[in-house]
């Protein structure tokens, strides 16, 4: 099916609206209002003045702005714009004396008075009134032409300004996962590898789970949305793959929504909350506890991640083992502006080390 849209020739279709607007309401509707017979030479006029209107909109909105006004030339934009209102003012003039415009303006005013009238007309009348009306049209279009050319730069210069800041964070989330990524998987291997030395089964076991998660971080990471349900998959394969290793003296609880409403999220947005829950929350001489709750409202979706604190491998976001959770403050800060909160409790009463996030997905 050929779908047709009129957004790129929209800009040409306004200037046309307005130019055929303008020409109507001025040039035209106006003089047919007078009640009288108005010479040939007349509507000859009118064109002459809106194609010279037309041309003096864009040769100050196109060349004396832009390469002048805008390039901080003011005196010189000054002087082309008002040796070209006097070139306008003189070409008008010299049209309408051309076209002999006054005597016949004048004849088809007074063609009902008496000859005694007649010859002691004021042939300046409307000379004097036309003067007006053209310095008048002149002042108005070179000020709507560099309005209009101003606002056209501003726009763009807007428009600029939100690429290149589009760009920027396509590029810083581009560097951050790619910090994630090898972050995550430099721990995985060396587990994997240290399940080797005493269960060969248990580490093929581990090898299938983390080619599954390789498969969605090659794959499925690389858009920047992905869905919730294979985001949850791929925390439950590595909670999987993390309680290979783990003893008896660990406890790994990881709650799910019950009912999941799949909407879009940042791929690998939860890794680096549960990651530093595994590295820093698990002792092999005390009893530790990892809890993982996802909750969902619609869009709404609420993480908590605790674990268990050991003094000897307390984590702060400052240290440089917290890179994951550093890079996902910055994702979301890119991702989800204003649509996020991160609360993060070093220490509480329990004895535990908190994440909180709150996501309007």
């Amino acid at each position: 099916m050929i779908t047709f849209s009129l957004r790129p020739y929209l800009p040409a279709l306004i200037h046309i609206l307005v130019w055929t607007t303008l020409g109507v309401m001025l040039l035209v509707l106006q003089p047919l209002s007078w009640n009288i017979a108005l010479p040939t030479q007349f509507w000859i006029m009118q064109g002459i003045i809106f194609c010279v209107f037309i041309c003096l909109f864009y040769l100050n909105a196109n060349v004396w702005v832009p390469h002048f006004l805008f390039k901080n030339k003011i005196w010189l934009f000054m002087f082309l714009a008002l040796a070209t209102s006097v070139g306008v003012f003189i070409l008008l003039n010299t049209a309408s004396k051309w076209l002999n415009l006054s005597e016949l303006m004048y004849q088809a005013t007074h063609a009902n008075r008496p000859d005694t009238m007649r010859s002691h007309r004021r042939e300046g009348g409307f000379d004097m009134g036309r003067h007006f009306f053209t310095s008048g049209m002149i002042l108005l279009i070179l000020f709507i032409s560099t309005s209009v050319a101003t606002v056209q730069k501003w726009r763009m210069e807007t428009k600029v300004r939100q690429d290149l800041e589009q760009e920027k964070i396509s590029s810083e989330l581009s560097f951050l996962k790619a910090q994630i990524n090898p972050h995550f998987f430099f721990n995985t291997l060396n587990n994997i590898y240290s399940l080797t030395m005493f269960n060969v089964e248990l580490a093929q076991k581990a090898l299938h789970t983390l080619s599954r998660m390789m498969r969605y971080v090659l794959y499925d990471t690389q858009a920047d949305r992905t869905l919730l349900s294979k985001e949850l998959a791929f925390v439950q394969d590595y909670i999987d793959l993390m309680k290979l290793r783990l003893t008896d003296k660990v406890q790994v609880i990881f709650e799910q929504p019950a009912s999941l409403a799949d909407v879009p999220i940042a791929p690998m947005l939860l890794l680096p909350f549960i990651e530093n829950a595994f590295k820093y929350g698990v002792s092999t001489e005390e009893p530790s506890r990892i809890y993982i709750g996802i909750k969902q409202q619609h869009k709404h979706l609420a993480i908590e991640v605790r674990n268990t604190l050991f003094t000897q491998k307390r984590v702060t976001l400052d240290e440089s083992n917290g890179i994951g959770l550093i890079n996902t403050r910055r994702r979301l800060d890119l991702l989800y502006p204003h649509n996020y909160s991160l609360n993060i409790t070093e220490k509480t009463p329990e004895n535990e080390f908190v994440v909180h996030l709150a996501l309007d997905l």
